[in-house]
């Protein structure tokens, strides 16, 4: 993330300076996770800049159960947070129930903290329902002299969550991941790109894809990348934005036939009056 504004920078920077020592010193009394949320709320408030009292709603109510904290902005729900004690460990038992929260709920972004180790998760709403990390940070562990480091928090500050900050970064994560791109290497585009190459450096020998998908796979990429229910995933993600792609290729090319057609209409109506005959003039 760059280039954030100027004010919003500061205001990180300026928050996490005072609030450090307080979760430091939080972590060392082992205070209890009722206390943690009101640090919590505070850190909501004085660092990532939200109305504690109009934006962040304690107590959120999910079908007769409770999360710890919602952020809600002109009444429209952004996150939910699961706020565990500041010194207890952050487990997979406090993620389940955090994105069954969440499921209820319709909310696509879901975060678990304890204060100074915040992990932000997408909920895909498969069958089942399931998540992705997109953020973890340690509030403690930032150099605030660091401008690259402050900054990794500005997904998860207000001004990011209305700037779709989260969704940005997950995507730039996902486009990185192993798994996508261990599909994007065996889907058909590349191979194509590959055995092109392979046939300039060798142009008597024949390869065909099928060869070089299963050579590719069982012998060059890692098995862990290509088989799995993350494998599976990333290749339906590969073939949806393929087909997108595809789609709009076609768009294009049918809006520029379109245009044609409309630009050929003047000429071929200036064709035709020329070729009509002329009346009038010398007899």
């Amino acid at each position: 993330m760059s280039n954030i504004p100027r004010k919003v920078h500061d205001r990180l920077t300026t928050g996490l300076k005072r609030f450090q020592p307080i979760l430091d010193s939080a972590r060392a009394r082992d205070v209890n996770e009722s206390d943690t949320v009101v640090i919590v709320t505070d850190l909501l408030a004085e660092v990532f800049g939200y109305d504690k009292y109009s934006e962040v709603t304690r107590e959120h109510a999910i079908r007769s159960t409770y999360c710890d904290l919602a952020i809600k902005i002109d009444g429209e729900l952004h996150l939910l947070i699961e706020v565990k004690a500041v010194g207890l460990e952050l487990k997979d038992v406090h993620l389940k129930q955090a994105v069954d929260y969440a499921a209820n709920q319709g909310a696509e972004w879901v975060a678990l903290t304890n204060g100074h180790t915040w992990r932000v998760y997408r909920v895909l709403f498969n069958k089942p329902i399931d998540q992705e990390l997109a953020l973890e940070l340690d509030l403690c562990s930032i150099n605030t002299r660091n401008a690259s480091q402050v900054e990794s928090l500005y997904p998860l500050s207000r001004e990011g969550i209305l700037k779709s900050a989260l969704t940005l970064h997950h995507t730039q994560q996902q486009a990185t991941n192993k798994f996508f791109l261990g599909a994007i290497l065996l889907s058909e585009p590349v191979l194509e790109t590959v055995r092109r190459e392979l046939r300039r450096m060798a142009p008597d020998v024949r390869i065909q894809l099928e060869d070089l998908k299963h050579a590719l796979s069982q012998e060059v990429i890692k098995r862990e990348v290509v088989e799995g229910p993350k494998a599976d995933e990333a290749r339906k993600k590969v073939q949806r934005a393929a087909s997108r792609a595809l789609r709009a290729r076609r768009s294009k090319e049918n809006e520029g036939d379109t245009s044609a057609n409309q630009e050929e209409t003047p000429s071929d109506k200036s064709m035709a009056a020329s070729a009509e005959p002329q009346t009038g003039g010398a007899a």
